[in-house]
């Protein structure tokens, strides 16, 4: 069969890694397919109202949409034609979400798809990778959107840091800390506990510990939520036992969701740190018919330019479904300012958080008095690095509800936002005045973007329990209505300036908890 490059499918080596040599021919390895969504007018008109924010436009449920828009048997039958001619395995096929996992050795696959796997050492550890395009048969390209697990070095880094230790943390001893409970309380948060609903959270590495959850929800006098692990791709539930590894992220983003909502249901999606464990896990947890979960958080990403195309618009197509199916998706803006830790002087944004569908996440560094915020600036510790990600998308065009922003420099300077405008909201993410958690037996002070994005879910859940309905994608009607936020009107992060209004570093600003719930009611008749 001739083959041709599949566009947006190149790859380039790891800044610091070195090739051991060809990959093991024999090694097995499985890699996820994904097919073209069918063009359906109606889809396309659903997408396109819930875009503009009409609120008529009422979530489907998974399974009609498994009905009406899942993959074509004619797709499925070109892709298991192909797979046989090369000796590969068909191991799984999920119409709703577009995906073929197909098994076999690195020989085959090299073959199968014109790649030459190698070997690499890098500084983030060895990994089995490519460079240049995936190449396909020439039929395939009118299915095909991407091709996904033949490289498996680690894509995303959890989005939280630990308060900072010893003499150089003099300051942030003198700062609070707070529990989740406390920081709805300061935010304004409506009453009840997200009974009814399901807060799924994506984690990519690490676990968590049964005695250190009951412990921290003990502790706090609060009902642990209802808390179940899914495996996906192989991944589980596998704590490291480190806390300053991925069992950090993974119980900050338990204990912060589940303390604000104990009512609702807790599911942790657990994939391997690749581009396809990322995609199947958040195409597995908008997709999931049993959970149903109606918010996903979502605490890890990496820099726009460390992904392929084929792959961020993967994940973007599964949050455009999640908008349909009214799934809200909140995902942290990262915790290394504008540069989102690029080595090269130029501003860049994180992915997933810069997907227009995506409700990104930026931090702040808050001070209370009493059970008042006392006051609420851009995070931004220069002395540790950590400061809220936020900027402009490379890759994503500007959404609707963004038309009209102005980004504001550092330098002063003022420009009209031209393309996606990363973050949307913000909240407390200073490790200095950060979350009280409990990771691998210890208690501990955490922040980061990656604490935002589940206080924000936790949010979404309370108001979907009361709304009836889930919310779904919210930026129209949070872009459209005042008196929605804590403008943060203070600080830097980097490159970009806090200012009244939409700014490129905590977005809108902090929530009014109980007036974004009021907003987002449910219109008359739902």
């Amino acid at each position: 069969m001739a083959h041709r490059p599949l566009r947006g499918s190149e790859r380039e080596v790891v800044e610091g890694a070195r090739s051991l040599g060809k990959a093991d021919p024999a090694q097995r390895l499985q890699v996820t397919i994904v097919l073209k969504r069918q063009s359906s007018a109606v889809l396309m008109d659903h997408i396109a109202r819930v875009e503009r924010g009409d609120r008529r436009a009422r979530p489907m449920t998974r399974e009609d949409f498994a009905h009406q828009f899942g993959m074509r048997p004619e797709h499925l039958a070109a892709i298991r034609k192909f797979a046989a001619a090369y000796g590969l395995t068909v191991r799984h096929e999920n119409a709703a979400r577009r995906t073929v996992v197909l098994e076999g050795t690195v020989a085959q696959c090299n073959a199968a798809f014109g790649v030459d796997l190698q070997q690499f050492d890098a500084p983030a550890g060895p990994f089995r990778g490519r460079t240049g395009a995936v190449q396909l048969p020439e039929e395939l390209h009118e299915i095909v959107d991407a091709v996904l697990g033949l490289d498996n070095r680690p894509q995303a880094k959890p989005h939280f840091r630990h308060r900072p230790a010893g003499p150089a943390s003099a300051a942030a001893q003198a700062s609070a800390s707070f529990t989740p409970p406390q920081l709805a309380q300061l935010y304004d948060f409506p009453a009840g506990n997200g009974q009814g609903q399901t807060i799924g959270l994506i984690e990519l590495g690490g676990g968590y510990r049964a005695q250190d959850v009951a412990a921290y929800f003990g502790e706090l006098g609060i009902a642990q939520p209802p808390l179940l692990a899914v495996a996906v791709d192989g991944a589980s539930n596998e704590p490291s036992g480190d806390p300053n590894g991925p069992d950090g992220e993974v119980e900050l983003d338990i204990e912060v969701a589940g303390a604000i909502a104990p009512g609702a249901s807790i599911v942790v999606y657990f994939a391997p740190n690749t581009d396809a464990g990322f995609l199947d896990a958040v195409s597995t947890a908008v997709h999931d018919t049993t959970n149903k979960p109606s918010v996903v958080s979502i605490s890890w990403g990496g820099p726009e330019s460390s992904w392929t195309q084929q792959a961020m618009m993967a994940i973007d197509q599964v949050l455009q479904e999640a908008a349909v199916l009214g799934v809200t998706v909140c995902v942290a803006s990262g915790d290394s300012g504008s540069s989102d830790g690029v080595a090269d002087g130029s501003a860049h944004v994180d992915f997933p958080a810069s997907s227009s569908y995506a409700l990104a996440c930026g931090g702040t560094s808050l001070r209370a008095s009493g059970q008042q915020i006392a006051s609420e600036t851009v995070w931004n510790d220069g002395t540790q690095g950590g400061a809220s990600g936020g900027g402009i998308s490379a890759f994503f065009a500007l959404p609707k509800w963004q038309t009209g922003l102005q980004v504001h420099s550092a330098q002063g300077g003022i420009s009209s936002l031209t393309r996606r405008g990363v973050p949307d909201v913000a909240g407390d993410a200073d490790p200095r005045t950060g979350y009280d958690v409990r990771v691998d037996g210890s208690d501990a002070v955490i922040g980061g973007t990656s604490a935002v994005a589940p206080l924000w879910a936790a949010l979404i859940a309370r108001i979907n329990s009361t709304r009836g309905t889930p919310a779904g994608l919210v930026q129209p009607l949070l872009y459209s209505t005042a008196g929605l936020f804590n403008d943060i009107t203070s600080g830097n992060n980097g490159m970009y300036a806090a200012a009244v209004g939409w700014d490129a570093c905590t977005g809108l600003g902090s929530p009014k908890g109980k007036a974004i719930a009021t907003a987002l009611a449910a219109p008359a008749g739902s």
